[in-house]
């Protein structure tokens, strides 16, 4: 067996994780996280404005994929049987899937109003845990739940707030957040002996390379960057800042965070991707109007009523 090579190759398990209290180091990596997270919607504007919601989704997955490449072949061998199927919904749910649906999002929705919907996340993730892994909801979490979907509606609605404003790229971003929630829990409850890197290595090997066969078959990405050159190649810095911070080294440490501590206090990174967001987008020009901070405000105010210990 090989020895740790760092704090962050080292694999905690369920049960210690559940027992520890939260560490100094969970609530840096929590702040690194939420820097990060917070700045992907910016990123991913920029990236828009060169390329596809599809072409940008699969550029974030394949580089890093590439990225990965060096861990990946002393990796795979300690994955074992069936937990290749989890590492793979790992990387389809974790990664893959909502780098589309964001991406999509985005065509249609300002950058901040896409970063405060991701904070839904948690409310995916409690009810993930209680649909599959045997957690109870509290009267509590369930006026949350009721609470956080409210305020998703509200900043559904659009200009003017009235139900024919109503903009249902919103479902992208939902979908995106239940992709995570999945993942959040599957990564806890089945992944939890293996490492952060190792998971992260695995999660983007069973999905990267189809990536890449796909952007560079099936879109005109090369044709992209032949045509709009240094335009494109600026975009492309951009998405490979998202790549490599947001999608590779930020899974490796999201992974480390849940195995530290448990999926609900992970996913409360969500609580300050969306202020992160706001600056970034009102720093870009970006108009939001009351009725949005009030949104914001009632998803923030469902996911801390969720985030309420729940019973077995």
């Amino acid at each position: 067996m090989n020895a740790p090579e760092s704090p962050l190759d080292t694999a905690t398990s369920p049960q210690e994780a559940a027992s520890a209290t939260i560490p100094p180091l969970a609530w840096l990596i929590l702040g690194f996280l939420s820097l990060v997270w917070g700045s992907s919607f910016i990123l991913m504007k920029r990236g828009l404005e060169v390329f596809t919601a599809t072409q940008v989704g699969a550029i974030r997955i394949f580089l890093a994929f590439l990225f990965f490449l060096p861990f990946i072949l002393t990796r795979l061998k300690r994955i074992k049987g069936k937990d290749w199927l989890y590492v793979f919904l790992s990387g389809l749910l974790g990664n893959t899937l909502p780098a589309f649906f964001f991406a999509t999002a985005q065509t249609q929705l300002l950058s901040s109003i896409t970063g405060i919907l991701n904070a839904l996340t948690p409310l995916f993730t409690a009810l993930v845990a209680v649909w599959f892994f045997g957690e109870k909801l509290q009267k509590l979490q369930l006026l949350g739940l009721g609470i956080a979907l409210s305020g998703s509606v509200l900043l559904s609605l659009g200009e003017g707030f009235a139900p024919e404003n109503l903009n249902l790229y919103v479902l992208f971003v939902v979908a995106a957040t239940l992709c995570y929630g999945v993942s959040v829990n599957l990564v806890r409850e089945k992944l939890g002996h293996l490492s952060p890197l190792t998971i992260a290595a695995g999660s983007f090997f069973t999905v990267g390379l189809w990536v890449g066969i796909y952007l560079f078959s099936a879109t005109n990405f090369v044709e992209v960057l032949q045509t709009e050159s240094l335009k494109a190649y600026r975009a492309m810095g951009f998405l490979a800042i998202l790549a490599v911070l947001g999608s590779a080294i930020s899974l490796i440490l999201f992974n480390r965070l849940i195995q530290m501590t448990n999926a609900i206090f992970a996913s409360i990174v969500t609580y300050l991707i969306p202020i992160v967001a706001l600056i970034w987008g009102l720093l870009d020009g970006e108009s939001l109007a009351w009725g949005h901070y009030f949104g914001m405000g009632l998803i923030l105010v469902g996911v801390y009523l969720l985030r309420k210990k729940v019973k077995k």
